[in-house]
């Protein structure tokens, strides 16, 4: 490589932008100079040079090139590509989950830039957040006998718990809110966790279908940080062909 005085002659140094670089400086190939950070996912190697908490990982697939190459190609070829020291996600003091400590690092510069105020790192992992309904149950139609089901997914930090009610209506709204199973013997709950992290499903399954089942069911999903419902109708109908006049576009078999 060139000594740092022929580079300069040979280059000149750019300037940096009026307003900073967005995930700050750091010395170029020479550690004479200073250049603007690259950030994940950019080139590195050669004159780039990564921001603070990346590292220049090398691609597995890039072979060495035949001969000697001179020291400009040498100093201006890409090596590899910026990548996190840090590859995991953490909660920052915005309540906002980063998918890494750089991803926090660049917001927080960027907060700066703006004038307000840093963000830090609270703690690893994602941040606590309420429940939250992925996808909600839908109304069923449906003749007795015929065996059904209903089903909820559910998101939330720390993993909700799932539960489901039957809702009693009276005449002046909700009467009260049965815990089911219950003791049922036509009905069973299911619950699991997925299909993402953080995520439970729950199904309400019924076999056969009676009259007495119809009504309206409430998925319910609980943590630490609050809770979540959404509920969907079954309607026993004497035949099939009740279900294409009365039903919505939205309702199930």
């Amino acid at each position: 490589m060139l000594p740092c005085a022929l580079l300069l002659l040979a280059l000149a140094a750019p300037a940096l932008p009026a307003r900073g670089c967005p995930l700050g400086r750091v010395r170029d190939a020479c550690g004479c100079c200073w250049e603007c950070g690259r950030g994940e996912g950019e080139a590195c190697g050669g004159e780039g040079r990564c921001a603070a908490g990346l590292e220049c990982v090398k691609s597995r697939k890039r072979r060495k090139a035949k001969g000697s190459p001179g020291p400009a190609a040498a100093a201006a070829a890409p090596l590899g590509v910026c990548m996190c020291k840090s590859r995991y996600p953490v909660c920052g003091s915005d309540g906002l989950t980063y998918g890494s400590g750089c991803q926090l690092r660049a917001a927080s510069l960027r907060a700066q830039s703006r004038g307000e105020p840093a963000v830090s790192q609270r703690s690893k992992g994602a941040c606590e957040q309420g429940p939250s309904i992925v996808t909600p149950p839908k109304d069923i139609w449906n003749v007795t006998g015929a065996q059904i089901y209903l089903s909820c997914e559910v998101i939330g930090i720390p993993t909700p718990v799932l539960i489901w009610n039957k809702i009693i209506r009276g005449q002046y709204g909700v009467q009260r809110m049965e815990l089911l199973p219950g003791d049922r013997e036509n009905l069973a709950i299911q619950t699991r966790g997925g299909p993402e992290k953080h995520e439970v499903t729950g199904w309400v399954l019924i076999s056969p279908l009676s009259k007495e089942d119809a009504g309206e069911y409430e998925c319910h999903a609980s943590n630490a940080k609050g809770e979540a419902t959404a509920s969907a109708k079954i309607h026993v109908v004497e035949t099939l062909h009740e279900i294409a006049l009365t039903k919505d576009d939205g309702a199930e078999l």
